[in-house]
């Protein structure tokens, strides 16, 4: 297993790409960086080092990559890219905060915003190491947290925690924002509901009322009182809007008839 990582670094803007260059080159963690002006030059760069194969010297683990670029977006790369039988880490460095969900959705592993800050650069130059260690036949395994597209950033204080999606019980409308609960605590994130619900359909999340999605795997109890339903989560009880019910009730039923007909 190599000892240094090998980088693509990708921005349309030169003293941007230069600085990134830069921060690379100056963590023993990386070996060798390569620098492209646009995704379409790094596009063609990473189809050569796919048909040459990972041991080859054109070979990259990871690729630290600008979102907003013209022509060939980075979201776009990234989507490309996830059509490879053994694609490169991805982490976008970016000036826009808008795209933090999409870019999770795409397997990132990390979502930097410039001005880059030397620890927060450094964390996500940690992150890619040990990934990459658990991907390769003699490494550990794969990380902990799960992969990076079953996880959610979410920023406190100049400091991104990753979230795993799986812990997360319900989640409430903000505004432009939502409140995602867990069993350890809450974090608000600048996502709008109606973007999760879309998102999140397939992983389990059904919306209960105008403002709340639940995991419908956490839902413990449904209880009807006086015309009204509910639901209870842990500790916590939530109302299921008029709207809303039929079609919990329906995935909650199908649900349990899963589990009684799965066989043991």
């Amino acid at each position: 297993m190599r000892d240094t990582l090998r980088a693509l670094a990708v921005d349309d803007e030169e003293p941007a790409l230069e600085e990134l260059v830069y921060l690379l080159g100056e963590d023993p963690r990386i070996g060798t960086v390569v620098p492209a002006l646009d995704a379409t030059e790094a596009l063609r760069r990473l189809e050569r080092a796919r048909d040459a194969g990972p041991d080859a010297p054109e070979a990259v683990d990871v690729v630290f990559l600008d979102v907003d670029m013209p022509g060939l977006g980075g979201l776009d790369l990234a989507h490309l890219l996830g059509g490879f039988p053994a694609p490169p880490l991805i982490v976008f460095v970016t000036a826009h905060e808008d795209f933090a969900l999409r870019a999770f959705d795409l397997k990132a592993v990390d979502y930097l915003l410039k001005p880059l800050r030397g620890e927060r650069f450094a964390e996500a130059v940690r992150r890619v190491a040990e990934l990459t260690r658990a991907r390769t036949p003699d490494g550990p395994g794969r990380e902990p947290g799960g992969t990076p597209g079953d996880q959610v950033p979410v920023e406190l204080g100049g400091v991104t925690r990753f979230v795993p999606i799986a812990d997360i019980t319900y989640v409430e409308a903000h505004g432009d924002y939502a409140r995602l609960h867990t069993p350890h605590g809450s974090h608000l994130v600048r996502i709008p509901l109606s973007a999760l619900e879309e998102q999140w359909r397939s992983r389990g999340f059904v919306r209960i009322h105008r403002s709340r999605l639940v995991a419908l795997g956490r839902i413990e109890e449904l209880r009807l009182d006086g015309g009204n339903l509910t639901v209870r989560i842990g500790d916590r009880v939530l109302a299921v809007s008029r709207r809303n019910a039929r079609e919990l009730r329906d995935l909650l039923t199908r649900r349990a008839r899963g589990a009684v007909d799965r066989p043991r």
